[in-house]
């Protein structure tokens, strides 16, 4: 079974392994800081059971067997996108506005109100950059979910789309930031992020914000009592110099104001996008990534499997390779990666789905809020 690795005791036990490796191994137990050059290195020479027992060591010390979720449901504003990024299946240019979709305020909040007594703690707003629907427009909406239902955490916004709103209201990201703490958005998703290096960028996504303001947006929400996430794509273009880069930036900012809450790579996909001809990368590939950023990201507590891009059993399997959170029930309102050829088409879970997914592996569910305070452990006879 590609879960069942050896544990980090054992890894160091072994006389054949390669003395870098052992290195790298020896920090780990002694939970000390990768440089760049060794997380490159990993992705050179780490087999999968040995980064998978590495990451496990490390969610173990962190988390024990507790795997987090939350209840959850998505809000798209819209589809329709004054950018063009040739990964994406979802946007459609403005222009061709007619194939897409735009949801009024008024059908937002119905999709709000349709959770009344649902025992639901977040929503997550994330869309298309759409130019009328503007910082106004959304501080209004965050301002009327907020006074419909004052205990719903709203999580909104990629740092994408708050790059457009700020421009276009001729704002600072600091004036522009607080104006929307103050309307009720409470955290950041951490869309948008892609692959940090200028030349990649030019390459998928060259004409939304670049890496220094994506991380300058993240950094001014956390100086504002906010909290957000972080993301990467994988999988791609890139090689695995670009994504150490990409997470050692993160680590940096994160030295510096400790509001990220999690880390999330998201596996690209190849579906009807401009992007069809680059092949997908393989399941050992994926483990081996989520495996690598538990151990380079040694100062973001959370890492976090996005389980409708990567399917139940994938997802599930991440949980042997560093993984402590596999996102929320999600409902089936999110169109994001099932448009890109994702695992789930459907991407709904009920709680005792999500529950026996997670103890199927021998873990223990636990629901968390936004900012993982747990809520509720569940034991095998109390999931319902």
């Amino acid at each position: 079974m590609m879960g069942n690795h050896v544990d980090l005791t054992t890894v160091l036990l072994q006389t054949d392994i390669d003395k870098d490796l052992r290195i790298i191994a020896e920090k780990v137990k002694n939970t000390e800081r990768l440089t760049e050059e060794e997380g490159v290195l990993l992705f050179e020479k780490g087999e999968l059971g040995f980064v998978g027992a590495l990451a496990n060591h490390i969610r173990k010390t962190l988390h024990g067997d507790k795997v987090y979720f939350n209840r959850n449901f998505h809000i798209e504003p819209t589809n329709v996108c004054v950018f063009t990024c040739n990964f994406c299946s979802y946007s459609r240019q403005y222009k061709h506005r007619d194939e897409g979709w735009e949801l009024s305020m008024q059908e937002m909040l119905d999709i709000v109100k349709k959770y009344d007594g649902e025992p639901v703690t977040e929503v997550h707003i994330v869309g298309g950059v759409h130019p009328k629907m503007n910082l106004e427009f959304f501080c209004e909406l965050i301002s009327k979910i907020r006074a419909h239902r004052p205990d719903l955490h709203i999580k909104g916004f990629t740092a994408v789309e708050l790059d457009y709103m700020f421009r276009k209201a001729k704002l600072s990201v600091e004036e522009g930031m607080q104006r929307m703490k103050d309307a009720g958005l409470q955290s950041l998703p951490g869309g948008g992020a892609e692959i940090f290096d200028a030349e990649i960028r030019e390459q998928i996504c060259a004409d939304k914000v670049d890496a220094a303001g994506w991380l300058h947006i993240h950094e001014t929400a956390h100086r504002l009592g906010m909290h957000s996430n972080a993301t990467m794509l994988y999988g791609h273009i890139e090689n695995y110099i670009h994504r150490i880069d990409h997470m050692s930036r993160l680590r940096d900012l994160q030295d510096k104001t400790g509001g990220f809450n999690c880390f999330i790579p998201l596996k690209f996909r190849n579906g009807d996008n401009d992007m069809s001809n680059v092949p997908e990368v393989s399941v050992v590939e994926d483990m081996r990534m989520y495996a690598i950023s538990r151990i380079f990201l040694d100062n973001i507590r959370n890492l976090k499997a996005y389980w409708p891009m990567l399917g139940r059993q994938s997802a599930q399997l991440t949980l042997s390779f560093g993984v402590n959170d596999l996102d929320g029930t999600i409902d089936d309102t999110t169109k994001i990666y099932s448009m890109a050829g994702a695992e789930e088409q459907s991407p709904s879970l009920s709680t005792k789905e999500l529950c026996d997914l997670i103890s199927a592996v021998g873990k223990t569910p636990v629901e968390r809020d936004t900012l993982y305070q747990e809520l509720k452990v569940f034991s095998k006879e109390s999931v319902s």
